[in-house]
């Protein structure tokens, strides 16, 4: 059976409260927050409801708004079960039992904790059940992917709303019926890493997701800002396969293999810093990912991960149509010492161009150089010194569009290529382009390294264009 989406709202006024409830269309149940709302009427907030709703008048102690007392609180709770809401959530620790036992078909019992689920959490879970509730909703704080494991295990046993809340925690929410879910909650984040409901349906297909759906996924410590799941997911849907691509948020490339065993991940993009990570717990490594001592691709097979690197070729592509010119003797400067700034180096020399690094770290640069046979540069690189002016640091990213790696410059070269990519003209380019360089910035390499991650986990190459037309919308979006 596949999870149902309920999409939350929430209102300071009645007025108010039914609007976002009518608007509420793409779900298939709608979760009215009574708490908050300071003119109150639980009959007016049920009626000429369209859709099945869960009634939740939640307390302070538990990230609610509700300002009264717990007496209060009781009240409007047995009016919203008198009323008839198809559910109402009762805080387990709310200590109305009385409520549940007389309405446990549609009492949800719920518990949140905003900390990491304890050692306790099984305990807490079956005294939760205990209370004869048809229906349980365990919500905790997980700072890591891993962290959200054990609620798949307690959604499977049923009759359960499992969520893992945060960035690491989307997943539980996006595949809500892999965790074994009742439903799952979509909103404008009203808790933790809520995502609102048409997102979850026209970007990661949530009503598609069945228990066989293969699973992919960007591991990133900012996944939710990548533009892949944008790019593959309308892919996989345009070739008819089942397939699913979600964020990853992890700090560690541990957590993301954790997760990725128990839950049964069947590829993955992988970004800086956790390329050579990759690499490392490979059992089997393509040529090109050998050579640059970095991975940007893995896929799951019988004897373990499988690896390979698509940033080279995905480099290489826009760059020999930006330059306008033979690249074959043309000097680069290589700004960052990194997993990216491997497969760069990797494709420069295979052009044959004059590759130095550039970096802070002066012994991670070395390393790199000593690796794939280049210069070590000065940090920053002289005027004059380079053709090609390559940024692999994350500096200038979506969430850093104003920050440049090089203020100032200088810019005596003719192309620079800032590898990162957002809404608007990095800084770096910005100043390049004012400098008079032609500038490139990453989203065509965006694009062609996914068309190729795409061909190499599916055996498909994706139509031409669709990929490029659906980053470039979701970019428009983030403008909005």
């Amino acid at each position: 059976m596949r999870s149902l989406l309920c999409e939350t709202v929430t209102a300071d006024s009645m007025r108010d409260l039914r609007a976002a409830r009518d608007r509420a269309t793409r779900g298939d149940m709608v979760e009215l927050r009574l708490d908050g709302v300071a003119d109150l009427d639980v009959a007016g907030a049920l009626e000429g409801r369209a859709k099945p709703v869960v009634a939740t008048c939640r307390a302070p102690w538990e990230g609610g708004r509700f300002a009264g007392s717990g007496e209060e609180r009781r009240r409007i709770l047995e009016s919203a079960f008198a009323h008839g809401a198809e559910f109402v959530d009762v805080e387990w620790q709310a200590g109305f039992q009385d409520l549940v036992a007389a309405n446990p078909a549609r009492a949800v019992v719920s518990w949140h904790c905003f900390d990491r689920a304890p050692a306790d959490l099984a305990d807490r879970v079956r005294a939760m059940r205990a209370t004869g509730a048809a229906t349980i909703k365990v919500a905790v704080c997980t700072p890591r992917l891993s962290d959200s494991v054990p609620l798949a295990g307690i959604g499977r046993e049923g009759g359960a709303v499992v969520i893992g809340m945060g960035d690491a925690g989307v997943p539980s929410r996006l595949l809500a019926t892999r965790f074994g879910a009742r439903w799952t909650y979509a909103g404008h984040g009203v808790a933790p890493g809520q995502i609102p409901a048409a997102e979850m349906l026209d970007r990661f297909r949530f009503r598609d997701i069945g228990a066989s759906t293969q699973l992919y996924g960007v591991v990133s410590q900012s996944a939710l800002h990548s533009l892949s799941p944008a790019m593959h997911n309308p892919a996989f849907a345009d070739a008819g396969l089942d397939a699913v691509y979600v964020p990853l948020s992890t700090d560690a490339f541990e957590d993301f293999l954790a997760f990725a065993g128990a839950m049964g991940v069947t590829g993955a993009s992988v970004t800086i810093p956790f390329k050579i990570d990759a690499l490392r717990a490979a059992t089997r490594c393509e040529g090109v990912a050998t050579e640059v001592g970095a991975a940007n691709t893995l896929r799951a097979s019988a004897r373990g991960w499988e690896a390979t690197n698509t940033d080279v070729a995905g480099f290489l592509a826009p760059l020999e149509a930006a330059f306008d010119g033979p690249l074959d003797g043309q000097r680069a400067s290589v700004l960052g010492a990194g997993g990216s700034a491997r497969a760069v180096v990797a494709g420069l020399r295979k052009e044959g161009m004059r590759a130095t690094v550039h970096a802070r770290r002066p012994v991670q640069a070395r390393e790199l150089a000593s690796t794939l046979g280049c210069a070590v540069g000065p940090w920053p690189p002289a005027d004059g010194s380079w053709d090609v002016l390559v940024n692999t640091t994350p500096l200038g990213g979506a969430n850093r569009r104003d920050v440049s790696p090089l203020p100032g410059g200088p810019f005596g070269g003719r192309l620079v290529y800032d590898l990162t990519y957002g809404a608007g003209e990095s800084a770096l380019l910005a100043e390049a382009r004012r400098a008079g360089c032609r500038t490139l910035d990453g989203l065509p390499m965006l694009v062609a390294q996914a068309e190729r991650q795409f061909e190499w986990w599916t055996g498909r190459r994706p139509r031409a264009g669709l990929m490029e037309s659906a980053a470039r919308e979701a970019l428009a979006q983030t403008t909005d």
